[in-house]
Protein backbone atom coordinates (compact mmCIF):
# COMPACT_ATOMS: atom_id res chain seq x y z
CA UNK A 1 0.00 0.00 0.00
CA UNK A 2 2.65 2.36 0.78
CA UNK A 3 4.12 1.52 -2.39
CA UNK A 4 1.29 2.42 -4.27
CA UNK A 5 1.16 6.17 -2.41
CA UNK A 6 5.04 6.63 -3.12
CA UNK A 7 3.84 5.44 -7.33
CA UNK A 8 0.87 8.06 -6.69
CA UNK A 9 3.13 10.93 -5.02
CA UNK A 10 5.32 10.54 -8.14
CA UNK A 11 2.12 10.69 -10.38
CA UNK A 12 1.00 14.03 -8.53
CA UNK A 13 4.40 15.68 -8.92
CA UNK A 14 4.47 14.85 -12.89
CA UNK A 15 0.81 15.96 -13.44
CA UNK A 16 2.25 19.34 -11.70
CA UNK A 17 5.29 19.05 -13.86
CA UNK A 18 2.81 18.73 -17.00
CA UNK A 19 0.90 21.53 -16.44
CA UNK A 20 3.50 24.24 -15.76
CA UNK A 21 5.64 22.92 -18.67
CA UNK A 22 2.83 23.27 -20.89
CA UNK A 23 2.68 26.89 -20.78
CA UNK A 24 6.96 27.46 -19.17
CA UNK A 25 8.52 24.62 -21.18
CA UNK A 26 12.07 24.20 -20.03
CA UNK A 27 13.73 23.87 -16.98
CA UNK A 28 14.84 27.23 -14.76
CA UNK A 29 18.80 26.89 -13.61
CA UNK A 30 17.89 28.68 -10.42
CA UNK A 31 14.67 28.42 -8.50
CA UNK A 32 14.10 30.20 -5.21
CA UNK A 33 11.91 29.90 -2.20
CA UNK A 34 10.55 33.06 -1.07
CA UNK A 35 9.62 33.31 2.75
CA UNK A 36 7.62 35.57 4.99
CA UNK A 37 7.77 38.81 3.11
CA UNK A 38 9.94 37.79 0.31
CA UNK A 39 7.84 37.37 -2.57
CA UNK A 40 8.21 40.57 -4.81
CA UNK A 41 11.20 38.40 -6.63
CA UNK A 42 9.07 37.59 -9.13
CA UNK A 43 7.88 41.20 -10.26
CA UNK A 44 11.18 41.84 -11.77
CA UNK A 45 11.13 38.67 -14.39
CA UNK A 46 11.11 39.13 -18.20
CA UNK A 47 8.28 37.20 -19.72
CA UNK A 48 7.50 36.27 -16.56
CA UNK A 49 4.57 33.07 -16.59
CA UNK A 50 2.24 33.30 -13.49
CA UNK A 51 0.77 30.26 -11.56
CA UNK A 52 -1.13 30.73 -8.31
CA UNK A 53 -0.53 27.33 -6.48
CA UNK A 54 -4.71 26.95 -6.88
CA UNK A 55 -3.96 26.63 -10.58
CA UNK A 56 -1.54 23.88 -10.10
CA UNK A 57 -2.80 20.10 -9.16
CA UNK A 58 -1.81 19.03 -6.15
CA UNK A 59 -0.28 22.26 -5.01
CA UNK A 60 -0.89 22.82 -1.47
CA UNK A 61 -1.87 26.67 -0.76
CA UNK A 62 -0.45 28.61 1.77
CA UNK A 63 -2.60 30.26 4.50
CA UNK A 64 0.33 32.15 6.41
CA UNK A 65 0.24 36.31 5.91
CA UNK A 66 2.60 37.01 3.88
CA UNK A 67 3.05 34.18 1.91
CA UNK A 68 1.18 34.86 -1.65
CA UNK A 69 1.05 31.13 -2.92
CA UNK A 70 2.08 31.44 -6.24
CA UNK A 71 4.80 30.00 -8.72
CA UNK A 72 6.67 32.39 -11.17
CA UNK A 73 9.15 31.33 -14.38
CA UNK A 74 10.96 34.18 -16.52
CA UNK A 75 14.40 35.60 -17.03
CA UNK A 76 16.44 37.43 -14.38
CA UNK A 77 19.67 39.33 -15.72
CA UNK A 78 19.66 36.12 -18.45
CA UNK A 79 18.88 33.51 -16.64
CA UNK A 80 16.11 31.25 -16.58
CA UNK A 81 14.37 31.71 -12.62
CA UNK A 82 11.85 29.81 -10.79
CA UNK A 83 10.25 31.47 -7.82
CA UNK A 84 7.73 30.01 -5.28
CA UNK A 85 6.39 33.16 -3.69
CA UNK A 86 4.98 31.48 -0.23
CA UNK A 87 5.22 28.11 1.27
CA UNK A 88 3.13 25.86 3.59
CA UNK A 89 4.20 24.74 6.49
CA UNK A 90 3.76 21.51 9.14
CA UNK A 91 2.43 23.83 11.92
CA UNK A 92 -0.74 24.47 9.49
CA UNK A 93 -1.13 20.86 9.74
CA UNK A 94 0.26 19.94 6.62
CA UNK A 95 1.44 16.85 6.08
CA UNK A 96 5.04 16.44 5.12
CA UNK A 97 4.47 15.09 1.73
CA UNK A 98 2.79 18.58 1.14
CA UNK A 99 5.34 20.95 3.03
CA UNK A 100 8.17 19.76 0.40
CA UNK A 101 5.77 19.20 -2.67
CA UNK A 102 7.08 22.31 -4.43
CA UNK A 103 10.68 22.06 -3.92
CA UNK A 104 10.24 18.11 -5.32
CA UNK A 105 8.63 19.80 -8.02
CA UNK A 106 11.35 22.04 -9.14
CA UNK A 107 13.35 19.13 -8.91
CA UNK A 108 11.30 17.08 -11.30
CA UNK A 109 11.24 20.30 -13.11
CA UNK A 110 15.00 20.30 -14.01
CA UNK A 111 16.23 22.52 -11.66
CA UNK A 112 19.57 21.84 -10.10
CA UNK A 113 20.32 24.91 -7.59
CA UNK A 114 17.29 26.46 -5.37
CA UNK A 115 18.04 28.97 -2.56
CA UNK A 116 15.84 28.60 0.30
CA UNK A 117 14.88 31.86 2.04
CA UNK A 118 13.23 32.48 5.30
CA UNK A 119 12.39 34.95 7.75
CA UNK A 120 14.35 34.01 11.00
CA UNK A 121 14.78 34.97 14.53
CA UNK A 122 18.18 35.71 15.13
CA UNK A 123 20.42 34.30 18.40
CA UNK A 124 23.69 36.17 18.48
CA UNK A 125 23.58 39.57 19.18
CA UNK A 126 25.68 40.72 16.46
CA UNK A 127 22.63 39.35 13.45
CA UNK A 128 20.55 41.92 14.82
CA UNK A 129 17.56 42.29 12.63
CA UNK A 130 17.09 43.09 9.08
CA UNK A 131 20.79 41.32 8.61
CA UNK A 132 20.79 38.09 5.64
CA UNK A 133 22.75 35.31 7.34
CA UNK A 134 23.81 32.67 4.54
CA UNK A 135 22.64 29.18 6.45
CA UNK A 136 25.87 26.67 5.88
CA UNK A 137 24.13 24.04 8.09
CA UNK A 138 21.30 23.08 9.76
CA UNK A 139 19.60 21.09 13.14
CA UNK A 140 16.35 19.43 12.55
CA UNK A 141 14.17 19.97 15.72
CA UNK A 142 11.09 19.73 14.35
CA UNK A 143 11.32 15.46 15.24
CA UNK A 144 9.86 14.71 11.47
CA UNK A 145 11.99 14.17 8.19
CA UNK A 146 10.14 14.32 5.02
CA UNK A 147 12.12 10.99 3.80
CA UNK A 148 10.09 8.56 7.00
CA UNK A 149 8.73 5.60 5.33
CA UNK A 150 9.14 3.57 2.36
CA UNK A 151 11.86 5.41 0.04
CA UNK A 152 10.69 6.60 -3.26
CA UNK A 153 13.66 5.42 -5.22
CA UNK A 154 12.71 7.87 -8.13
CA UNK A 155 13.19 10.43 -6.52
CA UNK A 156 16.53 9.65 -4.75
CA UNK A 157 18.57 7.27 -2.79
CA UNK A 158 16.90 5.33 0.92
CA UNK A 159 20.49 7.16 2.68
CA UNK A 160 20.96 11.12 1.01
CA UNK A 161 24.20 11.86 2.54
CA UNK A 162 23.84 15.42 4.21
CA UNK A 163 27.80 16.40 5.12
CA UNK A 164 27.01 19.47 2.26
CA UNK A 165 23.45 19.74 2.95
CA UNK A 166 24.17 23.36 2.06
CA UNK A 167 26.51 23.36 -1.43
CA UNK A 168 29.53 24.97 -0.71
CA UNK A 169 30.23 25.44 -4.19
CA UNK A 170 26.75 27.10 -4.62
CA UNK A 171 27.05 29.22 -1.29
CA UNK A 172 30.50 30.35 -2.66
CA UNK A 173 28.98 31.95 -5.43
CA UNK A 174 25.96 33.25 -3.03
CA UNK A 175 29.21 35.32 -1.25
CA UNK A 176 30.40 36.41 -4.53
CA UNK A 177 26.74 37.58 -5.54
CA UNK A 178 26.20 39.74 -2.04
CA UNK A 179 30.05 41.27 -2.28
CA UNK A 180 29.27 41.96 -6.26
CA UNK A 181 25.78 43.66 -5.02
CA UNK A 182 27.14 45.74 -1.98
CA UNK A 183 25.69 43.63 0.66
CA UNK A 184 26.54 42.10 4.12
CA UNK A 185 26.29 38.15 4.06
CA UNK A 186 26.73 36.56 7.13
CA UNK A 187 26.97 32.57 7.83
CA UNK A 188 25.39 30.84 10.20
CA UNK A 189 23.74 27.63 10.91
CA UNK A 190 19.38 27.71 11.09
CA UNK A 191 17.44 25.10 13.58
CA UNK A 192 13.83 24.59 12.02
CA UNK A 193 11.49 24.18 15.12
CA UNK A 194 8.19 22.54 14.72
CA UNK A 195 5.94 25.90 15.87
CA UNK A 196 3.60 27.80 15.48
CA UNK A 197 4.65 28.79 19.32
CA UNK A 198 7.94 30.93 19.11
CA UNK A 199 11.17 29.25 21.17
CA UNK A 200 11.30 29.99 24.53
CA UNK A 201 14.34 31.74 26.12
CA UNK A 202 15.29 27.99 27.85
CA UNK A 203 14.98 26.62 24.09
CA UNK A 204 17.42 29.47 22.97
CA UNK A 205 19.86 29.51 25.39
CA UNK A 206 20.03 25.17 24.39
CA UNK A 207 20.30 26.44 20.47
CA UNK A 208 23.07 28.71 21.21
CA UNK A 209 25.27 25.78 23.08
CA UNK A 210 25.10 24.04 20.33
CA UNK A 211 26.11 26.45 17.86
CA UNK A 212 22.82 27.64 16.41
CA UNK A 213 22.57 31.24 15.41
CA UNK A 214 19.19 31.50 13.37
CA UNK A 215 15.71 29.84 14.24
CA UNK A 216 12.83 29.21 12.38
CA UNK A 217 9.76 26.85 11.31
CA UNK A 218 10.88 25.77 8.00
CA UNK A 219 13.43 25.37 5.49
CA UNK A 220 15.15 22.08 6.66
CA UNK A 221 12.27 19.56 5.62
CA UNK A 222 12.86 21.59 2.08
CA UNK A 223 16.75 21.28 2.15
CA UNK A 224 16.15 17.28 3.03
CA UNK A 225 14.09 16.66 0.30
CA UNK A 226 15.97 18.55 -2.35
CA UNK A 227 19.33 16.88 -1.53
CA UNK A 228 17.47 13.89 -1.53
CA UNK A 229 16.87 14.59 -5.24
CA UNK A 230 20.57 15.54 -5.58
CA UNK A 231 19.73 19.32 -6.21
CA UNK A 232 21.78 22.47 -5.03
CA UNK A 233 20.96 24.36 -2.05
CA UNK A 234 21.73 27.36 -0.51
CA UNK A 235 19.96 29.23 1.91
CA UNK A 236 19.25 32.68 2.81
CA UNK A 237 17.74 33.79 6.37
CA UNK A 238 16.37 37.03 6.82
CA UNK A 239 16.87 38.20 10.43
CA UNK A 240 13.38 39.40 11.47
CA UNK A 241 14.18 39.38 15.49
CA UNK A 242 15.97 38.69 18.07
CA UNK A 243 15.63 35.50 19.35
CA UNK A 244 13.55 34.78 22.76
CA UNK A 245 15.26 35.95 25.14
CA UNK A 246 18.43 37.76 23.41
CA UNK A 247 16.02 40.64 23.39
CA UNK A 248 13.38 43.17 25.67
CA UNK A 249 10.57 42.95 23.20
CA UNK A 250 7.65 39.89 22.53
CA UNK A 251 7.70 38.55 19.82
CA UNK A 252 5.16 39.02 17.04
CA UNK A 253 4.57 38.06 13.38
CA UNK A 254 3.64 40.91 12.03
CA UNK A 255 7.25 42.52 13.07
CA UNK A 256 8.41 39.54 11.31
CA UNK A 257 6.90 40.34 8.22
CA UNK A 258 7.69 44.23 8.58
CA UNK A 259 11.58 43.85 9.28
CA UNK A 260 11.35 40.75 5.99
CA UNK A 261 9.58 43.34 3.64
CA UNK A 262 12.46 46.01 4.55
CA UNK A 263 15.15 43.63 3.84
CA UNK A 264 13.87 42.12 0.69
CA UNK A 265 15.36 44.82 -1.18
CA UNK A 266 18.65 43.44 -0.38
CA UNK A 267 18.05 40.02 -0.81
CA UNK A 268 16.73 40.86 -3.91
CA UNK A 269 20.37 42.51 -4.94
CA UNK A 270 21.88 39.19 -3.94
CA UNK A 271 19.62 37.44 -6.17
CA UNK A 272 19.87 39.21 -9.27
CA UNK A 273 23.83 39.02 -8.68
CA UNK A 274 23.52 35.58 -8.34
CA UNK A 275 21.56 35.24 -11.58
CA UNK A 276 23.93 36.96 -13.63
CA UNK A 277 26.73 35.24 -12.46
CA UNK A 278 25.11 31.90 -12.84
CA UNK A 279 23.86 33.13 -16.57
CA UNK A 280 27.63 33.91 -17.41
CA UNK A 281 29.24 31.07 -15.33
CA UNK A 282 27.18 28.21 -15.29
CA UNK A 283 27.77 25.42 -12.67
CA UNK A 284 28.56 22.07 -14.51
Amino acid sequence: MEEASNQQLVARLDEAVAAIQSRAPGAPILGVVAGSGLGMLGDLFDDAVRFPYADIPHMPVPSVIGHAGELVIGNLEGLRVAVLSGRVHRYEGHPMEDVVFGVRMLGRLGTQNVVLTNAAGGIPPWLGPGSLCRIVDHVNMMGENPLRGPNIEALGPRFPDMSYAYCPILGGRMDRAAADAGVTLDRGVYAAMMGPSYETPAEIRMLRAVGVTCVGMSTVPEAIALRHMGVRVGGISVVSNAAAGVGSSLLDHSEVKDVALEAGPRLIRVVRALAAQLASEPLS
